[in-house]
């Protein structure tokens, strides 16, 4: 069973809660539901690189360990509208970002990806924020994401690391 499916990012038209009502969750719209069969599988953020492909080939080798499903997360670019119209409040748009489709077409056909069960689950916005709230949705027993190298991960810190210490589940980051 292998396949892929492509969910709306998670902050696109969703309503601002209201501060003055009684549950401020309660102006969100709900999420879709996932497929049972991936509960308590394994969560692998993916996005082409040399370290994610890395972290890909851990993730399938400890979903075949596991006997469960792989969970691939690709979060897509998305920027907030004050850089080009100059808004007041900070309003996030989607930059089209065909690469999600690129990608799912790459794994579709990828021999390795045979062996488990996967999907392949876009998001748009924080990486952190979305990996966490997808191994949430699905009940995830583990979260694998590759390391970053270079100067921007040193200067904000890194996805790996923002995720380890924000994540209710275990984060496994490979090199």
């Amino acid at each position: 069973m292998a396949g892929h499916e492509f969910f709306e990012p998670a902050d696109r038209k969703r309503p601002v809660a209201d501060p003055t009502a009684a549950e401020p969750l309660a102006a969100e719209e709900p999420r879709h539901s996932c497929d049972p069969a991936f509960r308590h599988g394994v969560v692998v953020g993916f996005d082409g690189s040399t370290s994610s492909e890395r972290a890909l080939a851990y993730a399938i080798g400890m979903a075949r360990r596991f006997g469960s499903g792989l969970i691939i997360v690709h979060v897509a670019n998305r920027l907030p509208t004050t850089v080009w119209a100059g808004c007041e409040p900070p309003v996030f748009v989607d930059v089209p970002d065909h690469r999600t489709e690129v990608l799912g077409l790459e794994l579709a056909c990828a021999d390795y990806l045979a062996e488990v069960p996967w999907i392949l689950v876009e998001r748009g916005g924080d990486i952190c924020h979305e990996l966490e709230e997808v191994g949430r949705e699905y009940a995830a027993d583990a979260i694998v994401v590759g390391s970053t190298h270079g100067l921007v991960g040193r200067l904000f810190g890194s996805v790996a690391g923002r995720l380890a210490k924000r994540a209710q589940r275990p984060v496994v980051v490979i090199p």
